[in-house]
């Protein structure tokens, strides 16, 4: 039956989207890039400085102890709970974020310290972000030792997405927050283009059998097209009303249903999660660490993790 066929990439699932275990061949889809720029002026002239390309940003430096760890999350949540704060500046603490709960996903001794330093009302949010992403962790079973041959491209706008999201959620009634934590899981926000060892392809990572039952003639790398797609499957799988017999339809794991209903739960509970999750990057995990993929990295075949660290590293 095509409603078995699961339309995600079942045991290539991406790992809290930010990482995947085997590399898919690349497919084609144009880039898009955001930008600000600064314009200062004084008396005598005008200077514009040059736009920064908050795509093209680079992830802090791990903490190195709880407290450090602790001060890190607490920065980044209070910039990205900050509406009035700088484009700029979300994105720079998306990625601290990120870096911060991956590590914390990687030393739960560390659970108690970081928790007690945290305000009371931080510490659910901090144990959701170190759960989910143990729960993606907890499906690498088998790491390679080479980069994949994907693509990594900026994500499209967030305002776009979250619309498309909410347009789904109307038309087929799955919460848009799954829909979010879907695409962030599988593609890291549709930054990675590619198609997995499993077959799986687009956005959302559907399987060709399943697209074809629930793509309704779409484009399976087309974002508005997957997303519809993934909200059709869900619904079609009794999602309105069993969200998470719906998300194992999706991706056969447990571990993949607590983790994307985790990230669907942080959003639910502050509304600017879903822009801090947008400004996360692209991260694999090989059998020598983790290696952050940044936009515009492109391979056509397998990398070797060491030459790739001997020419970008440092």
């Amino acid at each position: 039956m095509l409603v078995a066929v699961a339309a995600g990439c079942a045991t290539q699932a991406g790992g809290d989207g930010l990482e995947r275990p085997h590399g898919p061949t690349t497919t084609s889809v144009a880039p898009t890039t955001t930008a600000t720029s600064t314009t200062t002026t004084s008396p005598a002239h005008r200077t514009t400085v040059a736009p920064v390309d908050v795509h093209s940003l680079r992830p802090p430096t791990p903490a190195g102890d709880p407290a450090a760890l602790a001060a890190q999350i607490m920065a980044a949540e209070a910039t990205l709970r900050d509406p009035s704060v700088g484009e700029l500046a979300a994105a720079t603490a998306a990625l601290a974020q990120q870096v911060a709960y991956r590590q914390l996903g990687s030393h739960p001794e560390w659970d108690g310290a970081v928790l007690d330093a945290v305000p009371p009302d931080l510490r659910s949010t901090v144990m959701r972000h170190a759960a989910a992403r143990r729960e993606f962790r907890g499906m690498h079973r088998t790491l390679s030792s080479t980069l994949p041959t994907w693509r990594i491209v900026p994500p499209e706008p967030a305002a776009l997405l979250l619309a498309t999201y909410q347009e789904a959620e109307a038309a087929f009634g799955i919460p848009w927050r799954y829909l979010a934590a879907i695409n962030l899981v599988e593609t890291a926000t549709g930054r990675i283009r590619g198609t997995s060892i499993a077959g799986a392809q687009g956005p959302m990572q559907f399987m060709p059998a399943t697209w074809e039952a629930y793509g309704e003639g779409g484009d399976v790398n087309s974002t508005r097209d997957a997303i519809m797609g993934a909200a059709r499957y869900l619904a079609a799988n009794n999602g309105a009303v069993d969200i998470a017999g719906a998300l194992y339809r999706y991706n056969h794991s447990e571990r993949y249903v607590r983790g994307v209903r985790l990230y669907a739960d942080l959003m639910l509970d502050h509304p600017r999660a879903f822009h801090a999750f947008h400004g996360w990057g692209v991260w694999y995990l090989t059998d020598q660490g983790e290696v952050y993929l940044p936009v515009g990295y492109e391979a056509a075949a397998p990398i070797p993790v060491s030459d790739y660290r001997a020419q970008h590293d440092g």
